[in-house]
């Protein structure tokens, strides 16, 4: 298994754990807010798996737990056989995806392999192609939030927010069919140099409005929050 990333503590990525977050290239979708663009097209120096394992065994004692994030992971054959060695080290781990592998993603639920998933909605499902830039297969998108939605594991689904893709309207029509999961985020849009749609060519929502649609969905969902 390969990797194009490392941030080697966070404390927000994975709650109320400290943990090491390892970025894996390539991915399945386009979404022009998306801001790690490199990671998308696979660019940047290979980390080893090598490298990976000597910083766990020797951060033991300071982390909780491993996250592994994209591009999008389950694109990788690796994987499974990666985070079955991470997890006989002890570790807690949490694996973010776009969820367009829901066999996959089950067999690492039911093989308990995974602690805590993420999953990135990317728009009611009749936009998802336009917000995706890409031929997605809807029904292993639901697949995939219904695997999560009846697991035992910890999850959230999160969706990121900018003013020109997703109306308000298209934010309450995802909170309606997701209610009754666990977590739901919001996360407001924030430009910079590395967006792959470019920079200055999408905006984020006002505080005011999210607050609105905070007020109509909050009661959905066991956690609803903004971030900013």
């Amino acid at each position: 298994m390969e990797f194009k990333g490392h941030q080697k503590s966070s404390f927000i990525d994975y709650p109320d754990k400290i943990c090491t977050v390892l970025f894996t290239g390539g991915c399945n979708f386009r979404c022009s807010y998306c801001h790690n663009s490199d990671l998308v097209y696979n660019k940047g120096e290979i980390i080893a798996e090598d490298y990976i394992f000597h910083y766990l065994d020797k951060r033991k004692n300071m982390l909780d737990a491993v996250c592994i994030s994209g591009g999008e992971p389950t694109l990788h054959d690796g994987l499974y056989d990666f985070i079955k060695k991470v997890k006989s080290k002890g570790y807690l781990l949490k694996l973010d995806t776009n969820g367009t592998a829901p066999d996959k993603l089950n067999k690492l639920i039911v093989d308990r392999l995974v602690d805590y998933v993420a999953m990135d909605i990317k728009a009611p499902i009749d936009k998802y192609n336009r917000i995706t830039n890409a031929n997605t297969d809807i029904d292993k998108i639901i697949k995939s939030i219904s695997i999560l939605k009846n697991s035992d594991i910890d999850y959230e689904f999160r969706t990121t927010v900018c003013r020109e893709l997703l109306a308000k309207e298209d934010m309450l029509k995802i909170a309606e069919y997701l209610k009754g999961s666990k977590r739901y985020y919001l996360q407001n849009f924030k430009d910079g140099s590395t967006i792959l749609g470019g920079e200055n060519k999408l905006s984020s929502y006002s505080r005011e409005i999210l607050r609105e649609i905070e007020e109509q969905i909050k009661d959905y969902f066991e956690i609803f929050k903004i971030r900013n």
